[in-house]
């Protein structure tokens, strides 16, 4: 189990094993993070960094190998077809399939929340998170864009800042 994250004020990403250190400093920046007692996090029903209590759930899987999964089977499916082998070419293609649904099946869940992108791996998912949830997303994306337009406006309007 563990916990990746980017850092509240530099972003930079990082990885904090379950049961977490009660706080947290980022290399980056210096920044510390109190984290919650190992009790709490187990629930799961807000988020450690944040608090946020809005969390979904996907799979634990990395895009870009999906992706590439499915373009390189496009790919040589098209090259093996364009040579007359057919079969060879549809086994590739069904081939690349029955792997990635394979691979989906064998990958476990991750819990994320919709505020700071924080991922809980390793975690049962409750009931009370739900798949990914467009309007919430951007009702947070939406929220995100606000605040750093009101710090640039408040850098803005202070004189000497940079």
């Amino acid at each position: 189990m563990n916990i990746r994250f980017d850092c509240p004020s530099c972003e930079t990403p990082a990885r904090v094993p379950v049961p977490p250190p009660a706080s947290w400093q980022c290399p980056g920046c210096d920044h510390t993070l109190t984290l919650p007692a190992a009790a709490a996090i187990e629930s799961l029903e807000t988020c450690a960094i944040c608090g946020n209590p809005e969390l979904y759930k996907k799979k634990n899987f990395p895009h870009w190998l999906g992706m590439s999964i499915l373009i390189g089977a496009c790919v040589a499916f098209l090259v093996v077809n364009a040579y007359r082998y057919n079969v060879t070419a549809w086994a590739i293609l069904l081939g690349s399939a029955f792997f990635d649904g394979a691979l989906y099946l064998w990958v476990g869940d991750v819990t994320v929340c919709y505020r700071c992108g924080a991922h809980f791996g390793g975690f049962a998912a409750s009931e009370a998170q739900k798949p990914y949830d467009l309007g919430i997303a951007e009702r947070y994306r939406q929220e995100r864009i606000r605040r750093e337009q009101l710090e640039a406006e408040r850098k803005r309007s202070v004189p000497g800042s940079t």
